[in-house]
C-alpha cells in the first residue's frame, strides 16, 4: 500500500503513528496539496492529504477512515473493542483532530495579507484550542499512567507536537499533566520516526 502526504501534515502524521504502530509496511508518497503540480487530486478529490493507496489502486481517504482501516490489520488493536472503550478513543480521536483542524485554520489565516487577516476568526479558533486541551487534560489524568495506547492518544499526540511545531506559542508543554504524557508519547519509535522535518 501507499500513503500520500505530506512530512509537516499532523493528520498524515497520524497515519503513520499508526502504521508504525503496527508495524505496516507502505510506500510514502511525499506530496503537497498546495502545489500547482499537485498530484493529490489522483488519489483524493478534495484535494487533501492523506490518502491511502491499496493493492488494488483503489484509494481511501480522510485520516480517521484510514486509521479505521489500518486498526483491523497488522500487530494488535488500537480501537478498543468494547463499545465504551472504543467510544473514548474515538471522541479523543475527534479531540485531536478538531485541534488540528482549528491550528490549521489560524496557520492558514496568518498567511494572508496582514490587512486581510480576521483577528476574530484567529482568536475563535484559539478559544477552540485552549477548550480542547483543558479537555484533554481531564482525559489523560482520568485514565492515569498505565493506560494502553489508543488512536486517540496517538490524533492528540500528533496535535499537541503540530502546534509546538507551527504555533509555538501555544505552550502546552508547561501543563503539569500534558507535558509529561506527551514526552513518553515522543519517546516511542512510532512518533521519534515521524517527526516533522526543520
Amino acid at each position: 500500500m501507499k500513503l500520500v502526504g505530506s512530512l509537516t501534515s499532523p493528520y498524515v502524521r497520524k497515519v503513520r503513528v499508526m502504521l508504525a504502530e503496527k508495524a505496516i509496511a507502505y510506500e510514502l508518497i511525499e506530496e503537497s496539496a498546495w502545489t500547482a503540480t499537485t498530484t493529490v487530486p489522483r488519489y483524493n478529490p478534495l484535494n487533501k492529504v492523506p490518502a491511502l493507496v491499496l493493492d488494488d489502486g483503489e484509494s481511501i481517504y480522510d485520516s480517521s477512515v484510514i486509521t479505521e482501516y489500518l486498526d483491523t490489520l497488522g500487530n494488535g488493536a488500537l480501537l478498543p473493542r468494547d463499545a465504551p472503550s472504543r467510544a473514548k478513543a474515538r471522541r479523543d480521536e475527534a479531540l485531536g483532530n478538531g485541534i488540528m483542524d482549528a491550528g490549521v485554520a489560524i496557520f492558514l489565516e496568518r498567511k494572508r495579507d496582514a490587512a486581510r487577516q480576521d483577528a476574530a476568526w484567529i482568536a475563535r479558533q484559539r478559544d477552540k484550542i485552549d477548550a480542547a486541551l483543558k479537555a484533554l487534560e481531564r482525559n489523560v489524568a482520568s485514565r492515569g499512567t498505565n493506560a494502553s495506547l489508543t488512536l486517540g492518544d496517538i490524533a492528540c499526540g500528533c496535535a499537541l507536537f503540530w502546534l509546538e511545531f507551527r504555533l509555538p506559542e501555544i505552550r502546552w508543554r508547561d501543563n503539569a499533566t500534558l507535558g509529561p504524557w506527551a514526552r513518553a508519547l515522543e519517546a516511542r519509535p512510532s512518533f521519534a520516526s515521524t517527526k516533522p522535518p526543520g
